[in-house]
């Protein structure tokens, strides 16, 4: 008797265990649910749409960074524009109507191999089109493939991208049911490599050697926007030339410059870019948010790095090095030069002796992360080092991080130009910046984030600059290669002095164009 009695009590004793067990695994469960749910809510986009600058129409999981971004960028203060999301959705319209595999397209391309100077002058549909070759570095590409979109859209042609680099590794289709990617059956495929200033349908040299001809227009026209680039070429987006190039069905373009300041000269495309971006220094904001979304690959290294290294910090520096010389001393150089410039503008602290360090017993001390961006890795080593031997003056701890360090440019290789777009926008997500003068990497990296660098001088003569940097007054990104004058030719006026809001850019001080929201006297 005392045997079963011992029997059921210990059967009740293990099921009320059992009971127990389980009901705190689901307390638990439930417990951690909720948990992960007000996170998760926490941390929802609070616009994944960007107000509406971009369109639902997209599987969220083929290109997570379209509609994650938001999660970790702060808000911004400049929405885009009713009439630019109108002109958006009606060109998505129009490239969906247009695009590779439609019968417009390949109405457009049916005769366009052969050398035939009435083929404009026939029936080749009702679109237009715009291809976009890839050269020079992925900063240049970037700035480029915007510009080239905005001058699409002012003139309703179609943009094609020419993927036989690695633009697919890198960015997913921006526009939804279709894609801007040129095929490779291009008939001018193998043919648009070779494209330069001596091609006789090059417009610069048409227009120098005056063979352009108001009654005979050509299939197509090259633009050659580069930086050895003539007046002549530069001069195509002004009214008298798009009278000719409007007539064109096909354009082909290589580009290495950020064109768009130079847009704002043709009156006809003012007055729409005024409606489209009213805060003028907006424009490569809202576009490279509209276009360039990283790829899943891509979109990897820039959350692991993020959450890793810049998510627990209370305030985020951004450090981007262009290196333009290897001689002797010039890193050292530079490196005073990015010591004096985040020290005077207080965006890293002083050093001090650890006699007088401040004092400070609580444990949860601010914390500062230093992203670093170069090709060479000694410039965060040194920061590394001056921070982890000696204390600052304020008591903050300074963590420094550098993603990769690989010391010569590899464009056109995969993982390299993939890693480059990664710390670009690891850079963008940062609560400041500094970038190197006439750096597109740079360029691209602030502007993406909305964030007005302190901009480092380049060093001259083999001495410091200065002072050491300029706090960026526009967002914008510098036409490093203007344009020397206006549209007007009889009336010849230095570039910067012809609209009161595109103006010499503060890194090059007497040189470049770029749009500013201000129209005060130039610095």
């Amino acid at each position: 008797m005392k045997m079963k009695l011992m029997l059921t009590v210990g059967t009740c004793l293990v099921l009320w265990s059992v009971m127990l067990v389980s009901f705190s695994n689901v307390f638990q469960h439930h417990l951690l649910s909720a948990i992960v749910n007000d996170s998760k809510d926490s941390e929802k986009p609070r616009d994944k749409l960007l107000e509406d600058l971009l369109t639902s129409d997209f599987d969220e999981d083929s290109c997570l960074s379209r509609y994650q971004s938001s999660l970790y960028r702060k808000p911004f203060p400049y929405k885009p524009a009713e009439y630019l999301i109108s002109k958006l959705r009606s060109y998505e319209k129009l490239h969906k109507r247009c695009g590779p595999g439609t019968e417009a397209y390949k109405q457009a391309t049916k005769n366009l191999g052969h050398d035939d100077e009435n083929y404009a002058n026939k029936h080749v549909g009702e679109c237009k089109y715009i291809v976009w070759v890839a050269v020079y570095g992925l900063g240049n590409r970037i700035l480029t493939l915007a510009s080239v979109f905005l001058y699409a859209l002012l003139t309703e042609r179609v943009v094609l991208v020419d993927q036989s680099k690695d633009i697919s590794d890198l960015f997913c289709e921006p526009f939804p049911g279709t894609s801007w990617l040129l095929p490779n059956e291009f008939p001018l495929m193998k043919q648009i490599d070779g494209y330069d200033k001596g091609y006789p349908r090059c417009y610069g040299t048409m227009l120098k050697n005056q063979t352009i001809n108001s009654t005979s227009v050509p299939p197509h026209l090259y633009l050659h926007i580069l930086h050895d680039s003539r007046d002549e070429d530069k001069m195509f987006f002004c009214r008298k030339d798009q009278t000719m190039i409007d007539k064109v069905p096909w354009l082909i373009v290589k580009a290495n410059v950020y064109f768009v300041p130079s847009l704002w000269f043709n009156p006809t495309f003012q007055t729409e870019l005024i409606k489209l971006f009213p805060q003028k220094e907006t424009v490569f904001y809202h576009l490279a948010r509209y276009l360039f979304h990283p790829t899943n690959q891509v979109w990897g290294m820039v959350t692991r790095s993020y959450d890793a290294y810049l998510s627990r910090a209370d305030e985020t520096l951004g450090i981007q090095v262009r290196v333009f010389s290897r001689r002797a001393g010039y890193l050292q150089h530079v490196m005073n030069q990015i010591v004096a410039c985040t020290q005077r503008e207080k965006l890293l602290p002083e050093l001090t002796t650890l006699e007088s360090q401040v004092t400070n017993t609580s444990r949860s001390k601010k914390l500062k992360a230093v992203l670093v961006t170069s090709l060479y890795p000694e410039y965060s080593n040194n920061l590394k080092n001056m921070y982890w031997e000696r204390p600052t003056s304020t008591g903050e701890i300074i963590e420094v991080y550098q993603p990769s360090g690989e010391r010569f440019q590899q464009t056109d290789k995969k993982l390299h130009d993939q890693k480059a777009l990664a710390e670009m926008y690891l850079l963008s997500l940062t609560d400041n910046i500094v970038t190197s003068a006439r750096s597109t990497f740079g360029y691209v990296a602030h502007s993406l984030g909305g964030l007005k660098p302190w901009l480092l001088y380049q060093p001259a003569r083999g001495k410091t600059p200065n002072p050491p940097c300029v706090r960026a007054v526009s967002m914008e990104p510098c036409f490093l290669t203007p344009p020397t004058h206006g549209c007007e030719a009889r009336r010849i006026v230095n570039s910067a002095k012809v609209l009161p809001f595109v103006r010499h850019c503060e890194d090059l001080r007497h040189d470049g164009l770029k749009l500013f929201d201000d129209t005060k006297d130039e610095l």
